[in-house]
């Protein structure tokens, strides 16, 4: 479930990524490496957890599916959160820096 949900996020922040991919003010190629990573990393862990337990890797027991899924919504959760301090940083638009020296009257 940790892969399924990682690819999903990816594949979903890749669409969202080629359809403003000249502009890319809002760094989301940052966020797409970030998922694509994770999803390499889960893929590996599949391939390795798929030569330990062969056959039985292929039903494993609700809770477990559960413990995954909560795994997998937690790093999707993480780059999200890491992606926004890193668009908070740059301020490709500048809303932050704006905010913080406007001055009051």
């Amino acid at each position: 479930m940790t892969l399924l949900t990682t690819v999903f996020a990816a594949v979903i922040c890749t669409v969202i990524w080629y359809r403003g991919a000249p502009e890319s003010e809002m760094k989301v190629g940052v966020l797409c490496w970030m998922y694509w990573g994770a999803s390499l990393m889960w893929l590996v862990d599949a391939i390795f957890e798929y030569a330990e337990l062969n056959a039985e890797y292929f039903t494993p027991a609700p809770t477990d599916m559960l413990n995954d899924f909560y795994l997998g919504l937690s790093v999707v959760a993480l780059g999200l959160v890491i992606w926004l301090v890193i668009l908070l940083v740059k301020d490709p638009k500048g809303v932050v820096k704006a905010a913080l020296f406007r001055k009051k009257n």
